[in-house]
């Protein structure tokens, strides 16, 4: 273990696991927008494993429970990400654990400086964001209209908290999360937008375009939610 500047511990491994999840992750990008997918096979567990471990090595002596939280959240969502990729009609259960990552995501910002004193002004934002992006979606969720909702309330939740949390208690670790809180938002905003407006009426743009704010948005709020855990 080094000494930073202010006598924080930094872990080692921590330190040099970024630039190798920086490379791994640009190459991810590629190669999902270029279709490769059996790079992409390899490539996104690879990155899951990696961002799991950059939370597991940073040191947080000071709150192991929000620790431990997150780790739980980005092992869960790597789950997620691997049922989502697979070529398989496995939506809903990858959306299931993606909803189940952000219940843990929330349960760490609540219980560690957010929870009911998170402002209430956030609380409206988000729910009015949820609100729009349910009203765009409603008409091409057919089946999927219940999960869906489930899933927007939480997410929004998780986002609310985050930036509750940024607010009661700020610290660089509230900071990192609040902003990887609203990355996936947008990360997950743009994923639903494509899939259920299609390609054609996504106003997002070319799918490419859509895939690569989709990969690039969620990856950095995933690194920021890891490094959160360090002070």
């Amino acid at each position: 273990m080094s000494v930073g500047a202010a006598g924080a511990p930094k872990s080692r491994p921590a330190f040099f696991l970024t630039p190798v999840i920086g490379v791994l992750g640009i190459s991810l990008i590629c190669v999902d927008i270029l279709h490769v997918m059996p790079a992409v096979y390899v490539l996104k567990p690879l990155v899951c494993l990696l961002l799991v471990a950059l939370g597991a090595a940073n040191a947080s002596v000071d709150a192991p429970h929000y620790r431990l939280l997150i780790i739980a959240g980005l092992a869960i969502s790597g789950v997620g990400d691997v049922l989502l990729m697979l070529p398989y009609k496995l939506f809903s259960v990858g959306l299931f654990a993606f909803l189940i990552a952000h219940l843990f995501y929330i349960s760490a910002f609540a219980t560690h400086g957010g929870g009911r004193r998170a402002s209430k002004g956030a609380l409206v934002v988000f729910a009015a964001f949820a609100g729009v992006m349910l009203a765009s979606l409603w008409p091409n969720l057919g089946a999927l209209r219940i999960p869906v909702m489930l899933y927007v309330g939480v997410i929004s939740t998780m986002a609310w908290q985050a930036w509750g949390r940024a607010n009661l208690a700020p610290s660089a670790s509230a900071r990192r999360a609040a902003i990887g809180a609203l990355l996936f938002l947008i990360s997950d905003s743009t994923l639903a937008i494509n899939r259920f407006h299609g390609p054609e009426g996504s106003p997002i743009g070319s799918p490419d375009f859509g895939r690569f704010l989709v990969m690039s948005t969620y990856l950095r709020a995933q690194w920021l939610i890891a490094r959160s855990v360090e002070e």
